[in-house]
């Protein structure tokens, strides 16, 4: 008769369970495995980008290839696809008008990278104002900023936090803004300084119109007169318009009561 195989539970042990190796009949454990998963994120395109100013030239610390070790190394522990590093040397930081920057937003914008890597905030823009309205430009796009010096991550709910304080900060930023120029302005107007673009009309013209009004003519007709005689208006409008040919003329105002002199013709 032959013998019935032996058969092993299926029910998993202890031992199994909590991932211990036991190397006596105790059960005593001799190694813990500490596992930690890893997240593929393989489907992630990232772009980098790094800038050096010209006078940041010298500097090795805060050089090119240092940005670019920092963003590759970043990729790598992140397990993104880095496709490509964009790169502006000898570029200020104060405004985004920058070739290298604009070809890596234009590639997030078009849905050829998910994420714009950068080693420091400060290579992006050193305006508060200009990096909120990347986050909101992101938003709108669809893809993400990480900035590794102040580990901000905003596919992460705690990066997208602190972009929104940011952007909160950058609204406070414009608000001061807009409240010291309107208090300078009206300094300025107390004072009696005129503001506003500076007048491009030629004297022969403001004499015209001079002319043209104590014919008698209206604001109206002077401007129609204006057109006919093919005068050029102050910026390169169409035509004239009767409030254009009142400013000018009570602006004239001091001149006149100072020098009657007639106007010549055209």
């Amino acid at each position: 008769m032959r013998p019935e195989p032996t058969r092993s539970s299926s029910k998993p042990t202890s031992n199994e369970i909590d991932g211990t190796e036991t190397n006596n009949s105790c059960g005593t454990p001799a190694a813990t495995l500490s596992v930690t998963p890893a997240v593929a994120n393989h489907s992630v395109t990232a772009v980098g980008y790094v800038r050096v100013s010209t006078i940041e030239q010298a500097d090795h610390g805060a050089g090119l290839e240092a940005q670019r070790r920092a963003i590759t190394l970043a990729a790598e522990a992140r397990e993104w696809n880095l496709a490509r590093i964009f790169e502006d040397g000898g570029a200020s930081g104060k405004n985004l008008k920058r070739p290298g920057l604009q070809a890596a937003l234009n590639t997030l914008d078009r849905g050829d990278a998910q994420i714009l890597v950068i080693s420091k905030l400060d290579r992006l823009s050193r305006s508060l104002i200009d990096f909120a309205g990347l986050m909101e430009r992101a938003s709108k796009k669809g893809w993400d900023l990480a900035a590794l010096d102040l580990g901000v991550d905003t596919s992460t709910p705690q990066g997208e936090m602190v972009a929104s304080v940011m952007a909160t900060f950058a609204q406070f930023e414009r608000r001061l803004i807009g409240l010291r120029t309107k208090e300078a302005l009206a300094v300025k107007r107390s004072q009696g300084v005129r503001l506003g673009r500076p007048p491009v009309v030629a004297a022969e013209v403001v004499a015209r119109i001079r002319e043209l009004r104590e014919a008698p003519m209206s604001y109206r007709q002077v401007a129609e007169e204006l057109d006919r005689a093919g005068v050029p208006t102050a910026h390169g409008a169409p035509r004239w318009h009767a409030n254009t040919v009142r400013r000018l003329y009570l602006a004239d105002a001091p001149v006149r009561r100072s020098n009657r002199r007639p106007a010549g013709p055209l």
